[in-house]
């Protein structure tokens, strides 16, 4: 793993930048990124962005439809407080990276940026890393540094926790970055080491956008990582990697139901990483599909974090059935919206995502965006547009 410390190189002061930054999914292993759990996240063909022109300024200007809303912020270097309008609670994300880069010792030059996307924000596909990396490359870019994809997930991660109020793990920032194509990523954030593992070749991968935005700063996942906190504090443990689930049942009475419930949840998560990282190697369809479920009916109830239209996807997915090919099915990101993810035969993939869509539409009366998904490679930048991307 690198650990080096950022590197000064040549500024660039006058050529424009390109900065991509994909999406992700994560396969399993979800809500236990901020306890030190193993996860399994991937990037996929869905990206940000960005188009930065320096200037020479002491500010830069920001310009985005990301969401389909046209937007634009100027932010002075002189000025790097969070934003507490409302209308302007969006430039936070990059007044964060902006305060970091600049406490690391790095100027700050101005630029022009231009921020485009074909990744759906609110959906569960982890929008606010890709930004917060891209416009971290254009920085460094501009600037002449260099640092490793840990170095920049750390920064992106401590920007989001103090300046956009949400306590994520460093799942999301390292997926972004770290991304290999065709593989998903064996990362564990208590180490903060990863290694790489292949999906099937005969499996497809599909992604389907409820369409309902979470909003993981509205305090609800706050509260989550709150209770886990209570939860160590009553088992006066460090971490939840030291309970099994018999402790659990030990000291029922001592957490109540719904802390019971909740560290369930973790510990119970823990285990099925392990147990679809084996699955996945000795291609076992079935018992992937098991712990997938497995995965969904414990977010939905003993975490909470699932909501009527991810329990009815996943349900529809499972009545398609395995005998046409599904192999699994589960919500994926923070929950309270966003997407559902699942496994299936390559050849079954676009009878699913059709089946998908007309359940859907029947029950909720809107369109779903469903889409088959590659895994590809992490962020990076460059002087010219990159040639994967057409927004």
């Amino acid at each position: 793993m690198e650990r080096c410390e950022t590197a000064p190189g040549k500024a660039n002061l006058e050529t424009t930048v390109w900065a991509v930054a994909p999406g992700r999914i994560n396969l399993i292993g979800e809500h236990i990124d901020y306890l030190g759990g193993k996860v399994m996240p991937a990037a996929i063909d869905r990206h940000i962005v960005i188009e930065a022109t320096p200037i020479f300024e002491d500010f830069c200007e920001v310009t985005t439809d990301f969401g389909g809303e046209e937007r634009k912020g100027r932010i002075e270097f002189s000025d790097l407080r969070p934003r507490v309008a409302e209308l302007e609670k969006w430039l936070n994300y990059f007044i964060g990276i902006l305060h970091f880069t600049s406490e690391e010792g790095s100027r700050l030059s101005g630029f022009s940026a231009r921020i485009s996307s074909d990744l759906p924000p609110g959906a569960g596909l982890s929008s606010s890393a890709a930004l917060e990396t891209a416009f971290s490359l254009v920085l460094d870019s501009i600037a002449g540094v260099e640092r490793t994809v840990l170095q920049r997930a750390r920064l992106c991660q401590r920007a989001e926790h103090e300046f956009a109020g949400v306590p994520c793990g460093i799942m999301d920032q390292i997926a972004v970055g770290a991304g290999r194509a065709g593989t998903a990523l064996c990362l564990d954030c208590d180490k903060e080491e990863w290694s790489e593992i292949s999906l099937p070749s005969s499996w497809a991968l599909l992604i389907a956008d409820t369409g309902v935005q979470h909003s993981l700063g509205d305090g609800e996942y706050r509260k989550r990582r709150e209770q886990c906190d209570r939860v160590l504090q009553i088992l006066e443990a460090d971490s939840f990697l030291e309970f099994t689930q018999e402790d659990l049942e030990r000291n029922r009475d001592a957490l109540g139901d719904l802390l019971f419930r909740r560290a369930r949840h973790a510990v119970s998560e823990m285990e099925r990483v392990d147990l679809f990282a084996e699955a996945l190697e000795k291609q076992d369809a079935k018992s992937a599909g098991h712990y997938l479920r497995a995965s969904h009916e414990s977010l939905r109830d003993d975490y909470e974090v699932s909501c009527a239209e991810l329990d009815a996807l996943v349900d529809s997915a499972y009545e398609f059935g395995s005998e046409r090919g599904l192999i699994g099915s589960r919500m994926t990101g923070g929950g309270f919206g966003g997407s559902t993810i699942s496994l299936v035969e390559q050849d079954s993939a676009a009878l699913l995502q059709e089946y998908l869509r007309k359940n859907y539409s029947e029950k909720f009366g809107r369109e779903l965006n469903c889409f088959i998904t590659r895994l590809v490679d992490g962020a990076s930048v460059g002087p010219v547009q990159p040639p994967l991307v057409t927004l």
